[in-house]
């Protein structure tokens, strides 16, 4: 074991203030960007729980959200021409809608965020977290679902009746894993809302395809690019979520927002662990005095303090990853979603260790109050 090692092991109390600060920055990088891709996902929480494997989009579409994306309409001419792959066995648009809801006594409406499902057994649109209980729940006309955190802001429980533009609809079931912070999410069947009367058969939505092999997903997806001709644009599920969370995290009100906090966070994990760190090795002085008396570099000094700044940035690494594991978990108990992408954690992760590793590099003017001649004081 190095002699770095063994000081953070046996002086853990000394650092600890050190890892502490490191993993509170991590956790203000992180909890802010994780809530805003966890708004994003429920959003499309259908489209990434479908069992589709490629996502048609109108071909000028950056992603779900971008420029010429979701909110576009496909005309009725595209679905044929996906058919003519010989992968595709299946093609489905997927409608959304916006509607008043008007829970029981409620005089003012709540705007919802309707999501249509095709509630047939293994539907291409079917969430792949529905059981065939919940898909039964939903099919019947006027069934409809919610989110368990939309409970209290719609005013409704399972089994109570609501008005939605207008028709009378059931509360048939309580999904989890669909909370959407922006307006409460309503999954309904797509015979339900025809029955409304809110289809438009003249344009469709984006489409679901299901494909004979899931794992030749992006092959197919590329062939089906080179057959479009300019009239549509084939994703794979992961590569639309990534470019929609791209799309939205780099706007420009959310992206000064993110920056900020990570500067903050950057400048606290700087601060205190270079004060924590100068701390530590000024209270060790002496020992490392004796180290130069006996024949120990300066040089070899430094690496020494390099090394434990190292491991106190793994450390609190480990922790920061550990206190959002908990603010995840605490989060989901109360119906809040958190997103994360491996990107972002791997920055995080190298930044924090580069804060470590700078504030080692601050404290080393330190050692130079360690002579060997101040030993005989």
């Amino acid at each position: 074991m190095s002699l770095a090692l063994s000081t953070l092991l046996y002086e853990w109390r000394r650092y600890m203030a050190a890892v502490i600060a490191l993993a509170l920055a991590g956790v203000l990088m992180l909890a802010l960007s994780a809530m805003f891709i966890g708004i994003l996902q429920s959003f499309t929480a259908t489209i990434d729980k479908s069992r589709a494997q490629l996502i048609i989009l109108p071909a000028k579409a950056s992603s779900l959200g971008g420029p010429g994306g979701g909110g576009s309409a496909l005309p009725k001419r595209v679905p044929p021409l996906i058919y003519r792959h010989p992968e595709v066995v299946e093609v489905q648009d997927l409608p959304g809608d916006f509607g008043q809801f008007y829970g029981p006594g409620k005089t003012a409406p709540t705007m919802v965020n309707i999501m249509v499902v095709d509630p047939t057994p293994n539907g291409v649109t079917l969430p792949d977290d529905f059981t065939e209980s919940m898909r039964v729940a939903i099919e019947p006309p006027f069934n409809v679902a919610i989110d368990k955190s939309a409970q209290k802001q719609l005013g409704v429980k399972l089994g109570d009746q609501a008005t939605v533009n207008g028709r009378t609809v059931r509360i048939a079931l309580i999904l989890t894993g669909y909370a959407n912070s922006q307006a409460p999410g309503l999954v309904m069947s797509r015979q339900t809302q025809r029955l409304m009367g809110r289809a438009n058969d003249d344009q469709l939505g984006l489409l679901m395809v299901r494909i004979k092999k899931p794992e030749d997903a992006d092959r197919v997806r590329d062939e089906l690019n080179a057959l479009a001709d300019g009239q549509y644009r084939a994703w794979s599920k992961e590569e639309l979520s990534a470019a929609t969370i791209k799309d939205a995290m780099s706007e420009g009100l959310l992206a000064i927002i993110l920056g900020f906090m990570s500067i903050i966070g950057f400048v606290i994990g700087v601060a205190i662990t270079w004060q924590t760190l100068r701390g530590a090795i000024l209270a060790n002085i002496k020992e490392f005095a004796s180290l130069r008396a006996l024949g120990v570099s300066l040089r070899d000094l430094r690496w020494v303090v390099m090394e434990l700044s190292f491991w106190v940035g793994i450390v609190g690494i480990a922790m920061s990853g550990v206190l959002m594991a908990a603010i995840t978990v605490l989060a989901k108990a109360n119906n809040v979603p958190m997103g994360y992408e491996a990107g972002s954690l791997i920055q995080t992760a190298v930044l924090l260790l580069l804060i470590a590793i700078g504030s080692g590099a601050l404290t080393l003017g330190a050692l130079k109050k360690g002579e060997p001649a101040d030993l005989l004081k």
